[in-house]
């Protein structure tokens, strides 16, 4: 069978254009929303029903049309948005000049517009490909356009909408990233004649504004913990707010991106998150982000996705470092700052006594002895009681090793004086204002963590000889894994041999990390580098090990410490960057306000 070849017609080569560039309602939406911030306005209006399906109406205060730019704009490849034909230099969202005719191929499409310079309103419509010629109409200046029973002329592409909450919440999220772009923009989204969004523009600079824009789409609790961002490198600008680690989720949907403007899904800008927060977050955590990427448009190809989703840079790699080190670089400058976040969950988890603790009957009378070695210290004179005198009966292993700082001496640290060590597992500080409870484990874990990466900077991290080498045996895969990484550890302070099939012999250990259980620490590092082989850097290897060194060779729970340590260990916190969180992203204190205690017991 010979087939000939021949030309398709307009309303099929319109359809086609339709499905690569409209394939939901939330990409028309998209498309005639980017098409009213390129018009100037400062206020757009949504409207959906049935999820978009039966009606999209997009208004705006924009520059509007004429009647003669109304019959143009519902052409194919038609566009205001190149003046000088030039498809590198792009400086609008949209520029195909195929949104228009390819949403009037497949629905009912009418478009009310009147310029805002003077003139008369005049509106026109495509029905399924059909142009009208433009008509007066009444309309204030900006413009209008209405799409009816989207699809209705293609069915096959009807029949793979989803349901009406779906295709809702997809419109919901176009809207809520463009607004975050674009702050001093009034939107509004209407589902259904119920009010979904409004977010009346913010007042200020630009990162007021964008702050207080990402208060109302990502929440009170993002904008209290958000890391304010700023970077610029060879011309390229990376701007927007970055969560503290402590604030984090278990996806990666809270995180957007956006590229001169223009909202973008690039893995590019994904992976790089990523490996800023590697440090400070376990693999199956996210942070919460909104970064902004600025850079000349011939440096990045925005016409490489058929919906604009993806990019693609001249340089990647500029970029990738960029947001790496200004992610990090903010992240340090937090010092040992921990999410709010925290310290409301901890509230959270406060509840009344539903009935009191039963009385033994026995009074017990603490005696108080003062702390010489303490009363040294600049802030406070300190003081500790007696254990026996307030354990009553518990067993010694249980009973807490209590201290209690004066309320008249002001205590000036951020992280307070200790006053106390809970279940040889928790400090309890008093601080100026209220009260902080620190996981003596995870915070220190965090300090061992960061000295051995300035070690390993700095020129190799100091090994300590065993006395008595110890034998590791595990399988031989486990085993030849190691060894392969053999050198890579002796830079961490680990030396170990090989000791016959399946086992390895460990000669010397780093010096930082002191006694501990070599057996454990070696069968861990050897699943580390079974879950990430070939596909991190040397350096992100490194610090991987190191994460799963300084796991093992931190300050135990289950460790009493005197006061002294207890102190010691909270300066050298303040002092440490990334103290407020472990290796794996869980907080290493909570710190309550008084304010706060007050309202767990009614005062407030």
């Amino acid at each position: 069978m010979t087939m000939t070849i021949r030309h398709l017609p307009e309303t099929l080569i319109n359809q086609i254009a339709a499905g690569e560039v409209i394939e939901r309602p939330a990409a028309a939406v998209k498309e005639l929303v980017e098409n009213s911030i390129d018009a100037g306005s400062s206020r757009i209006e949504v409207f959906i029903r049935d999820g978009g399906a039966s009606l999209i109406a997009i208004t705006d205060d924009g520059s509007g049309m004429t009647a003669d730019d109304l019959t143009i704009a519902v052409e194919r490849h038609a566009t205001s948005k190149l003046p000088d034909d030039d498809l590198v230099n792009i400086g609008s969202l949209g520029f195909r000049g195929e949104a228009l005719p390819s949403i009037g191929a497949v629905s009912r499409l009418t478009i009310t517009s009147r310029p805002k310079k003077g003139g008369d309103a005049h509106a026109i419509t495509v029905d399924a490909g059909k142009k009208s010629k433009p008509a007066p109409a009444a309309f204030p200046a900006g413009t209008k356009v209405e799409v009816r029973d989207l699809f209705y002329a293609t069915p096959a592409r009807l029949k793979f909408m989803k349901s009406p909450r779906t295709e809702t919440q997809n419109v919901r999220d176009v809207v809520e990233r463009l607004a975050m772009a674009y702050p001093d923009i009034h939107f509004r989204l209407t589902v259904d004649d119920k009010e979904s969004l409004d977010l009346p523009a913010a007042p200020g600079d630009l990162y007021e504004r964008r702050l207080a824009r990402l208060q109302q789409i990502m929440g009170r609790e993002f904008a209290e913990n958000a890391l304010r961002i700023e970077a610029e490198r060879e011309g390229i600008r990376l701007s927007g707010y970055a969560s503290l680690p402590t604030l984090n989720r278990g996806t990666n949907q809270h995180q957007y991106f956006f590229v001169n403007g223009r909202p973008v899904k690039d893995r590019l800008l994904i992976g790089a998150v990523r490996g800023a927060y590697m440090d400070f977050l376990a693999h199956d955590r996210h942070p919460m982000l909104c970064l902004f990427v600025d850079l000349p448009p011939e440096s990045v190809d925005v016409n490489v996705h058929p919906a604009k989703a993806e990019v693609r840079f001249q340089d990647s790699a500029l970029v990738r470092g960029l947001i790496v080190g200004g992610l990090k670089h903010a992240i340090a400058q937090a010092g040992h700052r921990a999410s709010t976040s925290v310290a409301d969950q901890t509230l959270q988890s406060f509840q009344a006594p539903q009935t009191a603790p039963r009385w033994d009957g026995q009074y017990g009378q603490p005696s108080f002895s003062g702390s010489a070695a303490l009363r040294e210290t600049p802030n406070a004179a300190y003081y500790h009681a007696s254990a026996g005198n307030l354990a009553f009966d518990t067993a010694p292993s249980a009973r807490p090793h209590l201290q209690a700082v004066p309320v008249e001496e002001p205590v000036d640290y951020p992280l307070g004086a200790a006053c106390a060590q809970l279940h040889e597992t928790y400090i309890v500080a008093q601080t100026k204002d209220g009260l902080v409870l620190v996981d003596q484990h995870a915070a220190h874990e965090r300090l061992v963590y960061e000295d051995m990466k300035k070690a390993l900077n700095s020129g190799g991290i100091a090994r300590q000889p065993l006395l008595l080498p110890e034998v590791v045996e595990m399988d031989a895969t486990s085993a030849e894994r190691l060894l392969s990484r053999a050198a890579q550890l002796a830079e961490l302070g680990l030396v170990i041999e090989p000791f016959g099939p399946g086992a390895v012999v460990v000669q010397e250990t780093p010096a930082l990390l002191g006694a501990m259980n070599i057996r454990k620490m070696v069968l861990d590092l050897a699943d580390d580098i079974a879950a990430f082989g070939e596909t991190m850097s040397l350096k992100e290897k490194l610090e991987e090990v190191c994460s799963t060194m300084a796991c093992h060779g931190s300050v135990r729970a289950g460790r009493r410490l005197n006061l002294d340590e207890m102190n010691a260990l909270l300066r050298q916190m303040e002092c440490t960057p990334h103290s407020g969180q472990c290796n794996h992203g869980r907080p290493t204190y909570v710190e309550l306000k008084l304010s706060d205690i007050e309202k767990l017991f009614g005062r407030r």
